[in-house]
């Protein structure tokens, strides 16, 4: 232990034990599943993330060693714990850099949102330097100017049975989408929607285990896109604008050429009175597919004959408040 503590200190790491483990410390080969729950504050002891309340759920992070997850220091500290063991771990700057875009992806999936909202496909070392919003005034502030962390740490599992359980997770996906298509066919679009939900949420659990751009998850991306897209159709149609407008542009920052991200976001801007906004993105559509002109074409006429009704309400309305001032004026004189 004291040989432990010695090589985590000259690498910056400082542990201290808050309660002892069970058992015998693992030899955490890679592959390895480790659940646990975590604590980030900042020295002076202000809380960032919590794993116990974060989106309003106390849900366990789940790690799979020698993935190469974005913050490797996780991965340095667990390799010292048991199971059972909570500590806690003070970390210097050269560890803690990429924690804001870390965090960002954690604090978007317990709300249900893509993990990479607000990222761009690049290194992390870029996103840094990039002064892009994270959406997140504590993380704007710890990416601008990097400090040490402190991680508490509770081991909850350590396991060796990683591969056949994210198969068989996997392999449940294309079912779930099936099963949405049939009830989407059917006009049950709310148990369709949700059928969606649960694919695109079991998707993103096993990408997060991954490397981002790493091969395993550009695959679990494009398998997540699909479903998104036909998720925001199904919004669509319940009238949840607004949420179409945020995960379609959530795919149109990572890939600019999806024309249905496109097509979607444009009619869900169309719905909400948002003109200049449609026509952009119903613009970008034909640059992208002119075979869709007929389409676009349709919907812009569909979108200026409600403005055109919006108008001639508008004006009615202005032309009885007026005779109701004049009768007003009238019975006062």
């Amino acid at each position: 232990m004291e040989e432990e503590a010695r090589k985590l200190f000259e690498e910056g790491i400082v542990k201290k034990l808050r309660s002892p483990g069970k058992g015998e410390l693992s030899t955490f080969p890679n592959g390895t599943k480790v659940v646990f729950h975590y604590r980030t504050s900042l020295c002076d002891g202000t809380v960032l993330d919590d794993s116990r309340t974060m989106g309003g759920h106390s849900k366990p992070m789940e790690l799979i060693l020698g993935k190469k997850f974005k913050l490797a220091v996780w991965e340095r500290v667990l390799i010292t714990m048991k199971e059972g063991e909570i500590a806690e771990f003070t970390c210097d700057t050269r560890h803690t850099s990429l924690y804001p875009l870390v965090s960002q992806s954690l604090r978007n999936i317990s709300v249900g949102k893509d993990p990479l909202e607000g990222q761009r496909h690049c290194c992390g070392i870029a996103q840094i330097h990039s002064h892009h919003s994270l959406g997140h005034k504590d993380l704007d502030h710890l990416q601008a100017s990097p400090q040490p962390l402190v991680f508490t740490i509770e081991l909850l599992e350590v396991s060796q049975e990683t591969i056949s359980d994210d198969k068989e997770k996997l392999d449940l996906v294309p079912h779930i989408h099936e099963e949405g298509n049939v009830l989407f066919k059917q006009g049950k679009i709310k148990e369709a929607s949700e059928k969606y939900y649960n694919a695109i949420a079991c998707l993103k659990n096993l990408q997060m285990k991954e490397h981002p751009g790493a091969e395993t998850w550009v695959k679990l991306d494009l398998m997540i896109t699909p479903l998104l897209l036909n998720y925001c159709q199904c919004q669509l149609l319940q009238g949840q604008y607004y949420e179409v407008i945020e995960h379609c542009s959530s795919l149109v920052f990572k890939y600019e050429d999806n024309v249905k991200a496109y097509y979607k976001r444009a009619k869900a801007h169309a719905a909400v009175w948002n003109e200049n906004e449609a026509r952009a993105d119903f613009a970008k559509v034909l640059e992208l597919d002119p075979s869709l002109e007929a389409s676009v074409n349709k919907e812009l006429k569909t979108m200026e004959e409600r403005i055109r009704s919006k108008h001639r309400s508008g004006c009615q309305r202005i032309s009885r408040l007026r005779r109701n001032m004049r009768l007003e004026m009238f019975l006062v004189f």
